[in-house]
C-alpha cells in the first residue's frame, strides 16, 4: 500500500491510498481520481518525504505523506474516537483486500521487493522494532499502522 498526497489544479490537497505506483498511474491516466472538494480530475502528486512510523502494529510498505496540510485544508474538528476507529477499520479492510499478507516474513519480503528480487506489490505483515529500524536504515520505506479489530462487535 502506498499513501500519496495529491493536489488538484485548484490547490486542494488530499491523501489517497493505492496498491502501488502502477495503480496510481492507471487510475490517473483514466481520469478516475477526482478532488473531493471541487471535483476536478486534474490531479498531480504533491511532494512527499519518507518516514517510519513509531507506533506498534502491523507494517505496510509505503512512502510518507507530505508535511501536514495547511490549516485551511484541515477539517473543522478532529475526528471523534469512534470516527477514528472506523477509519482504521476501513484501512484494515482495504489493506487485507488489496495487499498480500506475508506474516513474519515482512522484513525479508520488503527487502526482496526493494532489491528487485521479488515483484513490486503491496504487502503487510509483522516486523520487530529492530527489523523495522533496519529496513529504514537501508532506505526501505515502511510504516506501522494500528491494527484494530474489523468490527466493534
Amino acid at each position: 500500500m502506498i499513501l500519496f498526497t495529491l493536489r488538484c489544479d485548484k490547490g486542494h490537497e488530499i491523501e489517497a491510498w493505492f496498491r502501488d505506483n502502477a495503480a496510481y498511474k492507471r487510475q490517473h491516466g483514466r481520469g478516475e481520481i477526482a478532488c473531493p472538494e471541487c471535483g476536478s480530475n486534474k490531479i498531480e502528486k504533491a511532494p512527499m518525504a519518507p518516514r517510519l512510523g513509531k507506533s506498534r502494529g502491523d507494517v505496510v510498505v509505503q512512502p510518507a505523506p507530505a508535511p501536514a496540510p495547511s490549516p485551511a485544508a484541515m477539517p473543522e474538528r478532529p475526528p471523534t474516537p469512534a470516527e477514528f476507529r472506523r477509519t482504521l477499520q476501513q484501512m484494515r479492510r482495504y489493506v487485507e483486500t488489496n495487499c498480500e499478507h506475508v506474516g513474519p516474513r515482512f522484513a525479508e519480503e520488503a527487502r526482496k521487493i526493494h532489491n528487485g528480487e521479488a515483484p513490486s506489490r503491496g504487502i503487510y505483515g509483522e516486523a520487530t522494532d529492530a527489523e523495522s529500524e533496519a529496513l529504514s536504515d537501508d532506505g526501505i520505506e515502511v510504516a506501522r499502522i494500528p491494527w484494530v479489530p474489523t468490527s466493534d462487535a
